[in-house]
């Protein structure tokens, strides 16, 4: 059965249509902030690798991992590699970042590894857009006739046309272009670009580009057409790096947000289009805690025992019945004797 991780942490629990989510059909899910986790959450408090959840017969486990902050099902923190069950629709919690727990019927998530690593570059740029620093991914002219233009790419995996025609989603400012020039597309931390079979070509760092294969071209590398220098750009990728080398962030009492609601509503599949997505961080807003974890208003009242019920006193007289009889049959044994 897939596993379901949805990422509940955030203000106003992820603000997007639906927080993010990535469904698993794999033996072990490692959570972690490394980059070779399959849930990777840049957030300090959250350790390299923190946790995993694996597959043992038809049910689920947890098993921190020797985590700083610890891993918490509801309130209780569970020991280091001590397993614990884990249910559907039940919150987990690594550091500051709740997740919830989906064990359904649902179709694992493609490119689950290019999935997971957009979702922490879509966490990281929103947290630095509300900063008010720039974060998303994009493509700028730094020489040339159009350099006060860009392109933001924070659509993953759609591909823009570069070109002199009025219909492409970058138009240059050059005669020597064709109108439809060359093609770029955003895959994770990578601009694949190909040349469309322009007259004057597409030309990279180490010479043309082929019109047959897109190039790779990475954060900070610039390929050319005619006299526009393109530079891709995301800010997003360095600070990650960042939060990758730190060191684990200690978690104080008052940082852990609370338990975010519970919803009975299925989220959608993680959308990495763009990158509108809360960061993990505490919430502003306390949230009411789940329906399914235990609260002090739901425990059971023990049955009060000032006076006596109707039902003790007929146990009481059907008890002295019992030992008027039995009186009553010694007595006519022994006068028989």
């Amino acid at each position: 059965m897939p596993i379901t991780l949805v990422v509940r942490s955030g203000e106003t629990a992820i603000a997007a249509p639906a927080p993010p989510s990535i469904t698993f059909d794999l033996p072990r899910v490692v959570i972690g902030r490394s980059d070779g986790c399959d849930l990777r959450l840049p957030d300090l408090s959250v350790s390299q690798r923190h946790a995993t959840i694996r597959q043992r017969g038809s049910e689920y486990i947890v098993v921190d991992e020797g985590s700083s902050n610890g891993t918490f099902i509801g309130p209780v923190r569970l020991h280091p590699q001590s397993p614990r069950i884990v249910r559907n629709r039940e919150l987990i919690r690594v550091g500051r970042i709740w997740i919830e727990i989906r064990i359904e019927p649902v179709a694992p998530t493609n490119q689950a590894n290019l999935a997971t690593r957009e979702l922490a570059l879509a966490l990281v740029a929103r947290a630095l857009d509300d900063q008010g620093e720039p974060a998303r991914p994009r493509l700028f002219v730094s020489v040339g006739p159009d350099c006060t233009k860009s392109l933001d790419l924070s659509e993953n995996l759609r591909p823009f046309v570069l070109g002199r025609g009025r219909d492409t989603d970058f138009t240059l400012d050059l005669p020597e272009a064709s109108r439809r020039h060359a093609q770029v597309t955003r895959k994770g931390d990578v601009l694949l670009v190909r040349d469309l079979g322009s007259r004057q070509g597409t030309h990279g760092e180490q010479g043309p580009l082929p019109a047959d294969r897109d190039t790779t071209i990475r954060v900070g590398e610039s390929f050319i057409i005619g006299s526009d220098r393109f530079v891709f750009e995301y800010p997003a990728v360095e600070a990650l790096k960042e939060l990758e080398r730190a060191s684990d962030e200690p978690l104080a009492a008052g940082d852990v947000p609370p338990a975010p609601s519970s919803s009975d509503d299925a989220a959608d599949p993680v959308d990495l289009r763009g990158t509108d997505l809360s960061p993990a961080l505490p919430s502003a807003t306390p949230s009411p805690p789940p329906s399914h974890l235990p609260s002090p208003s739901r425990a059971p009242r023990k049955p009060s025992r000032s006076g006596w019920t109707k039902t003790d006193f007929a146990v009481v007289l059907l008890a002295l019945i019992v030992l008027g009889l039995s009186a009553v049959g010694l007595l006519w044994l022994f006068r028989g004797s």
